[in-house]
Formats: structure tokens, C-alpha cells, sequence
């Protein structure tokens, strides 16, 4: 189910399976906030001059433009960097699209610390935790392109306002070709009995290695890509409470609205265990390579190898 690791380029991906399919489906649409380049989507709009719009630096207005594309039929793919996708047009998103039922599908880039020398104007850590409370909203973190390329058709097809945050370029692969995805059903990436690590985005290849890490001193971790943070899969959150008995999860988001809110949630209502949430804690994004604020924000597997231990001793004791 896993390979060796690669470096992937996910703006490429989602640019490659917009060009296929807007040759093939008239109705599919892609808007853009002036960041062709820095997605490498300019042959968009080159290629399909009535289905690729470039809005400019108007994030508001270009919900709008897609809200109205969608009520009249077509199916809107909108870009912008994962903070103007998420607080710069959320009024918008809420009203134009949950509320008036339209069928946007929001693509937020480089997301958290992935955004890097952007620094912290460009730097989300909080686009889940805004979109989180909006009713029938999808919302998925990706950081792999098997995963991206599997779901792409499947949110095409599946009617409302998804929210897609993914990195760019230079992300570490992990998964094979041959694996399917369900939106809302997690992945299990490895049994564990000790501890399970719930993990979403560029820390799913955090949580496999610190699995690995921790095998190697006796302790066995269960892992969990969860993909979709909304809707959560709750019966692999409950499952993973029932065998291990302590969980951790680790985002590269604020530990407030994100995955580990949502686990905690679903823990606390169905089965309660011990559980420490591995993510940002009250800190604005800065420049800086992904590997310096890996450690500086503490998202690195070592930190979640840790937080798997401490979760370990709290559930012995208790």
C-alpha cells in the first residue's frame, strides 16, 4: 500500500487533471486569483479561454463568479493560497456557496508552513478551523498525489463546496498506485497496539516515520491518514480509542478547529481516551524553510514520537 518515498509536485498534479478534463467536460471551470504562475496553471487559461478565468487579485469576487457558474450548471475549481481560500472570502464561501447549496471547489495552496518563505501574511494555520463550522462544507488536507489524483474525479463529481488545502511542490510522497480513497472514510496505514497517530496532510509521512521510530524502541503505533477532516470518519477515530486506548494527532494547523479538534470531539463523545494533539500552539506564521519550521513549530516526527510516549505513561497511569 506504501512506497518508498518521492518528492511530488501537487500543483502540477491538479493543473494535469484540470487540463484533461476541461478538454473532455465543457462544464468544468477554473478561476484563479492572479497566481497562474505560482501554480503553474497560466496554459490554463491559454488553453481554454471561455472556461479558465483569471479574476485578479478579487478573491470575494471570484466566489462569486464561481457561485454563479454554478448555478448555472458548470463546476468551478477556484485557486488562491490557502489563507486568501479560507479567511479572505470565508463571508463569501458561507453565503454564495453553503448557504445558497452552489458547487464550488475550493483549492487553498501551501497551507501552514508549507507556504515557507511567504512568511506569516501568507501562512494558515487556521483555514480548517474557519471552514470546520460551515454546514454540508467538505474539507480535505492532501499531501500526496496518488491521494489528490484519486479524489480529484470524486469531488468533481460529488455535489457542494469542498475545500482542498494542499502543498504545492516538494512534497514527500508515500502512497502507490494501486490504493482507492473514499471521501470521509480515513486510511489505515499500519496496525498498532500502544498507540495510534491520526494524521493529516504533510504529517502523515511524519506519523509513518515516527511509527517507525518508535517500533524500533518496542512500541507499537497504528497510523491514520485522515484525509477528510470533514466529515471526520468517526468510526476509525472510536475504533482506534477501543484498541490502543490513547491517540495522538499532529496537523500542520492550529491544534484549535482543526483534526485534533474533531478527534476530540468525537473521543468525548463516544469513546474517551487519553489523546495530546501535536500541531501550532498559539503562534503566528514567519519565513522560513519547511524543515526549520517543522522544528520550530514542533511538527516533526521526533515531536510526535514524543507525544505518542507521554500519551502511553498518562494511559498506564490511568
Amino acid at each position: 500500500m506504501l512506497k518508498e518515498n518521492v518528492i511530488c509536485n501537487l500543483g502540477n498534479t491538479v493543473v494535469s487533471w484540470l487540463s484533461n478534463t476541461m478538454k473532455e467536460n465543457k462544464n468544468i471551470y477554473y478561476l484563479d486569483c492572479d497566481l497562474c504562475s505560482a501554480l503553474g496553471s497560466s496554459a490554463l487559461v491559454r488553453d481554454f479561454p471561455t472556461q479558465a478565468i483569471n479574476c485578479g487579485i478579487m478573491e470575494a469576487n471570484m466566489i462569486g463568479v464561481a457561485a454563479g457558474l454554478s448555478l448555472k450548471g458548470k463546476v468551478p475549481f477556484v485557486h488562491s493560497f490557502g489563507t486568501f481560500a479560507s479567511r479572505r472570502v470565508a463571508d463569501q464561501v458561507f453565503l454564495s456557496g453553503c448557504y445558497n447549496k452552489a458547487n464550488i471547489k475550493i483549492l487553498g495552496s501551501d497551507p501552514g508552513i508549507t507556504a515557507q518563505h511567504n512568511g506569516g501574511t501568507h501562512m494558515p494555520f487556521e483555514d480548517m478551523g474557519v471552514y470546520r463550522p460551515f454546514a454540508e462544507m467538505t474539507i480535505l488536507d492532501i499531501a500526496d498525489r496518488v491521494l489528490l489524483q484519486n479524489l480529484l474525479p470524486k469531488i468533481a463529481k460529488e455535489y457542494g463546496v469542498t475545500y482542498i488545502r494542499f502543498p504545492r511542490k516538494g512534497t514527500e510522497c508515500y502512497y502507490d498506485e494501486n490504493n482507492e480513497f473514499t471521501i470521509g472514510k480515513a486510511k489505515l496505514l499500519r496496525e498498532g497496539s500502544d498507540v495510534t497517530i491520526i494524521a493529516c496532510g504533510i504529517e502523515v509521512i511524519q506519523a509513518i516515520k515516527a511509527a517507525v521510530m518508535l517500533a524500533e524502541q518496542g512500541v507499537s503505533a497504528r497510523v491514520v491518514d485522515m484525509f477528510t477532516i470533514k466529515p471526520v470518519d468517526k468510526e476509525i477515530i472510536i475504533e482506534s480509542a477501543l484498541i490502543t486506548g490513547a491517540i495522538v494527532t499532529a496537523e500542520n494547523h492550529n491544534i484549535i478547529g482543526g483534526l485534533g479538534s474533531a478527534v476530540a470531539e468525537v473521543l468525548s463523545e463516544n469513546a474517551p481516551c487519553v489523546l495530546e494533539r501535536i500541531g501550532v500552539k498559539e503562534k503566528f506564521g514567519q519565513v522560513g524553510s519547511e524543515k526549520y519550521l517543522s522544528e520550530v513549530y514542533g511538527l516533526t516526527h521526533f515531536h510526535i514520537a514524543e507525544a505518542c510516549k507521554r500519551v502511553i505513561r498518562k494511559k498506564t497511569r490511568a
